[in-house]
């Protein structure tokens, strides 16, 4: 009798690759997306920068990552792409990459092999030239994807990157459908969100608008597709964040003297750093578990990703919480940048649902009590 396969262990470290790709990301966002540049975007209500965009996406490559280069992309996985987000939560950086990169594609690919349209439209993505975003709330959970059904003339509100996508994906009864965002009837109303940094809209999509991808049964599947991949890899942004909002905090508290010595020597504030440093360091590998389950098409993939959502939210608001704490007056300020990862890590931490939802995801998968 042969033993029973066992599964595969996970990879939870980094490729020279992937260090490479982190590498060319950082030095760009360095360049291009420091902490002024990005907080006189935010306050100047438009907060894409084109030329950045073009750069990242088409200059380094990284808006076709997840497209298989049979269709116009760089043929990577979800761990080269994790990397990615780590440097955008990083610099909390305005760019579509969750939602048009990560989320949109993903959807798209889902239906690429039964639609032509799909399929040039990946292509379009992966070089960058065009945006796309997924018409459902920002807040929905992949076990909602069923639910994200937009109805003839109807408004979804709260969708991320609206305002700058070129098409709309939207699932509705009859399908999924491509939208381009001048046609007419489509009306794309800003709001104002927490996290200037990532803007919010409310769509208005004609029933009758866009050409159909998808027939319903396949719609919801390939949203639920688009839904977990940018759970998995948003946890990856939100590692990116609390690891900034740590060195940050260590670097300030070293420089900061207080009764002629360094404050951050006293031990009150050793233990709240070393603590925040042993949640970092899980959440790192449940970012990486949940990244890596995504890239081999892991049957745990799901689990992966709702342990990862469920722990990752909470790291990095209770990081950016300290950092902007332990900056004491300064990280009050406008001008100081704590402010921008502390919205965007609140903001995040109800994107692709809440906390709880992944808790009652992981209870679920793993035939556990609900907590």
């Amino acid at each position: 009798m042969t033993a029973p396969a066992q599964p595969a262990t996970p990879d939870l470290l980094y490729s020279q690759d992937e260090e490479d790709l982190r590498s060319a990301v950082r030095a760009l966002l360095a360049d291009r997306a420091d902490a002024p540049t990005v907080i006189a975007a935010a306050e100047s209500g438009t907060p894409y920068d084109r030329r950045l965009w073009d750069e990242l996406a088409s200059g380094i490559g990284a808006a076709g990552l997840l497209v298989p280069e049979r269709l116009g992309g760089q043929g990577a996985s979800h761990r080269e792409a994790a990397v990615v987000l780590e440097e955008v939560g990083r610099a909390v950086v305005p760019a579509p990459y969750l939602t048009s990169s990560v989320m949109a594609t993903e959807t798209l690919l889902a239906v690429a092999g039964e639609d032509r349209g799909a399929a040039a439209l990946l292509g379009e993505l992966a070089s960058g030239s065009r945006t796309a975003v997924l018409a459902v709330p920002f807040a929905t959970p992949p076990s909602g994807a069923g639910s994200a059904i937009t109805g003839p003339g109807g408004t979804v509100r709260g969708v991320a990157d609206a305002a700058a996508a070129d098409v709309l994906l939207v699932p509705t009864a009859e399908g999924l459908y491509a939208v381009e965002a001048t046609a007419p009837g489509v009306r794309v109303e800003p709001l104002v969100p927490l996290d200037l940094t990532r803007p919010l809209a409310a769509l208005t999509v004609p029933g009758t608008t866009g050409t159909r991808l998808a027939a319903p049964e396949a719609s919801a599947a390939a949203v639920r597709r688009g839904l977990l991949a940018g759970a998995g890899l948003l946890a990856s942004e939100q590692l990116g964040i609390a690891e900034w909002c740590l060195t940050e905090t260590v670097r300030y508290t070293r420089e900061r003297h207080q009764f002629n010595r360094p404050v951050g020597s006293f031990q009150a504030l050793k233990h709240r750093m070393a603590q925040l440093w042993l949640e970092v360091v899980s959440a790192r590998a449940a970012a990486r578990n949940a990244a890596d389950a995504l890239a081999t098409g892991s049957p745990d993939a799901p689990l992966a990703v709702a342990v990862a959502q469920a722990y990752c939210s909470g790291v990095a608001v209770h990081a950016a919480e300290e950092c902007v704490q332990l900056h004491g007056g300064i990280g009050m300020t406008w001008e100081h940048p704590a402010h921008l990862y502390l919205k965007r890590a609140k903001a995040d931490s109800i994107a692709c649902g809440p906390a709880g939802a992944h808790r009652d995801a992981v209870a679920r998968l793993a035939d556990l009590p609900a907590p």
